[in-house]
């Protein structure tokens, strides 16, 4: 061997041995929260983990006519930070609706509003001047009286806002007399390890990130007014008739579906006590977010499964739609196979609340215990939204993630809750949402790194980015370990961050370290790096009666090798490869066969599989005269 080939084979095994040992790219600020022991390499929170959060006592009056809401909250915020927190910032999701407010789309001239007022303003019994507040779009800065570490402060807020009645964003009247209210609340922002205060906007793209709270809440409606909300109802007989407060109690004892409220009974007004007003009390531990939705003309269904075989705990679901939209009347079976399939199935871990409802709304919408969908023709696009949705559960509300700004780390699964669980609902639907898209705009200046944060990104890069290709990187991964190793590693993570904030790394450190693999070289290559996916069939030798098919990687990004043979008479097989063939750093791998009939041609295809360039993933055989 000479000393050029020398060289080159040292190189080849250094680049090698870069691949195996490949460090993820880390942000400064990131590394900080590890150098202070808050996160640590191995995936588990640090020895000195924070997290700050609250108890909430909201009560509030809701006129359906008016959309006016109007109340109280009550909030013990706990200060677990070592640091002394010399102002408060809030969060005012209506403010939206604002005149004046920053906003990612149009709004309707009459949803402008004044916004969330302050009527009035105490934090430990000292009262703001309300006149004063410094309020900045969706953000309101308050100064306080230094909140020492490991301390509580005392919050009193009178407020009041308009809802909106179109531009309906996530919330909003859906007709007249039903309307799904989210974001509705003052709330205290996330104080973190990494950024401090949540400083973000709310401009009505990217989503949310809220610490886990404690909620009480009371909303007073008028009768013959429903109210499902997050949380459990406490009070179901003082606002209930009798005998639907019985359905409802049989519904979370049955595995059958039980309708709570038929169309026939919405049209006789005696579903509700007939006070002339009634409070529903509901209550919810350890969630980042309080919803409600009320309506007078909806029917109601529900129905309950055990999610914990071990405690025989049980999940109702529960369904409340408008009778006209036929669709919603299988949602109440399609949600109960999802929660079943989340419990059982993927992610295999139990359903983690007593109960979640899809609401027939104006949107496609999750949260916690809540979903506001809206009514589809195709049957398909009813079961992969209702699935999708409801997945949300798990990510990001039972895992506390930052959509704000890693709208990947909660989309992203339910986008593989999404394809993973329709088929197990309806075989014959192949739902592959979002990869078509993906392979034709791959490599584009518009296709940016996954981790890429969400706050600078809008349209298509934060459709891809959120929602298909995260999809696909964790579809690989599954792929690559194999069910019960990436179940391991994925409860791994799930077990470790629950009712937490995990950040990106905290996700990739827990993955590889429940999995006992360093996958490095594919989260850098996959979720960091740009670069497009592009397999194509370099070279077909046949010798002896068998096929040696050269596949190269022409783009960067690794891809599983899908190569369908398909045979003179029609028939077909298809061989695979996982991602791992590429874990090297090669340009090349092969793959060989002997068939047993004579072969027509040879194609790279698969369903989950975006490739760029098609034209060079079809091999015709010629055929012998």
């Amino acid at each position: 061997m000479n000393i050029k080939t020398i060289l080159i084979a040292s190189l080849l095994l250094a680049s090698s041995a870069a691949f195996a040992q490949e460090q993820l790219q880390m942000p400064r600020n990131i590394q900080q929260a590890y150098e202070k022991g808050t996160r640590s390499t191995d995936g588990t929170p640090g020895k000195n983990y924070w997290q700050n959060a609250a108890d909430y006592d909201i009560k509030i009056n809701f006129d359906p006519h008016t959309r006016k809401l109007s109340g109280t909250v009550n909030i013990q915020y706990i200060n677990n930070s070592p640091d002394t927190l010399k102002q408060i910032l809030f969060k005012l999701y209506p403010n939206l609706y604002k005149k004046g407010a920053a906003r990612a789309n149009n709004i309707d001239a009459k949803d402008v509003s004044d916004g969330v007022q302050i009527q009035k303003l105490s934090i430990n019994q000292q009262s703001e001047d309300v006149s004063k507040l410094r309020i900045n779009g969706t953000d309101m800065q308050v100064r306080v009286k230094p909140i020492a570490p490991k301390s509580k402060a005392t919050i009193a807020i009178t407020y009041s806002y308009t809802l909106n009645e179109g531009s309906h964003t996530r919330t909003g009247q859906i007709d007249e007399g039903s309307h799904f209210v989210a974001y509705f609340f003052p709330r205290v922002a996330v104080y973190d390890d990494i950024d401090g205060w949540n400083r973000n906007p709310y401009l009505g793209s990217q989503e949310f990130y809220n610490d886990f709270c404690n909620f009480n809440f009371e909303v007073t409606v008028p009768k013959n007014f429903v109210v499902w909300a997050t949380g459990d109802l406490k009070n179901t007989k003082e606002v209930l008739q009798k005998k639907y407060a019985k359905r409802l109690e049989q519904a979370e004892k049955k595995d059958k579906i039980i309708t709570i409220i038929d169309s026939t009974e919405i049209k006789k007004y005696d579903i509700t006590a007939q006070n002339p007003t009634n409070t529903w009390k509901f209550e919810a531990k350890n969630v980042i977010d309080f919803a409600f939705a009320t309506s007078d003309h909806y029917m109601w269904q529900a129905t309950s499964l055990v999610v914990d075989p071990k405690t025989k705990r049980r999940t109702r679901v529960d369904t409340a739609f408008n009778p006209k939209h036929k669709d919603f009347l299988e949602v109440t079976s399609f949600g109960r196979k999802t929660v079943e399939a989340m419990s059982y199935t993927f992610p295999k871990w139990p359903f983690p609340y007593s109960h979640i409802t899809v609401f027939n709304g104006l949107d496609q919408m999750e949260y916690p215990m809540m979903v506001n969908d809206n009514p589809l023709e195709d049957r398909a696009d009813v079961i992969m939204l209702t699935d999708h949705e409801i997945f949300h559960t798990m990510f990001p509300f039972y895992m506390g993630t930052n959509e704000t700004k890693y709208g990947w780390m909660d989309e992203g699964w339910a986008t593989l809750g999404e394809w993973l669980i329709t088929p197990i609902i309806d075989p014959s639907i192949n739902d592959d949402y979002g990869v078509a898209p993906y392979g034709a705009m791959a490599g584009t200046e518009i296709d940016l790194p996954i981790t890429t944060l969400t706050t600078q990104q809008s349209g298509t890069s934060m459709f891809l980015n959120s929602y298909p290709k995260p999809a696909l990187g964790y579809l690989y991964v599954k792929d690559m370990l194999g069910d019960e190793l990436f179940l391991k590693a994925l409860h791994h993570y799930i077990g470790l961050w629950n009712g937490k904030h995990p950040q990106p790394y905290d996700f990739f450190n827990a993955m590889n370290a429940g999995s006992g693999r360093n996958m490095n070289w594919f989260w850098q290559r996959w979720f960091f790096d740009g670069g497009y996916p592009d397999l194509g069939i370099a070279k077909v030798q046949q010798q002896n009666g068998t096929y040696t098919i050269t596949v190269e990687s022409v783009g960067s990004k690794p891809l599983p090798v899908d190569l369908v043979v398909t045979y003179a008479d029609n028939t077909s097989t298809t061989i695979h490869k996982d991602v791992s063939v590429w874990e090297k750093g090669n340009k090349t791998t092969e793959l060989s066969f002997k068939p047993a009939k004579a072969v027509k041609k040879l194609e790279l295809k698969h369903s989950h599989t975006p490739d760029s360039n098609r034209k060079n993933n079809l091999y015709e055989v010629k055929q012998s005269s």
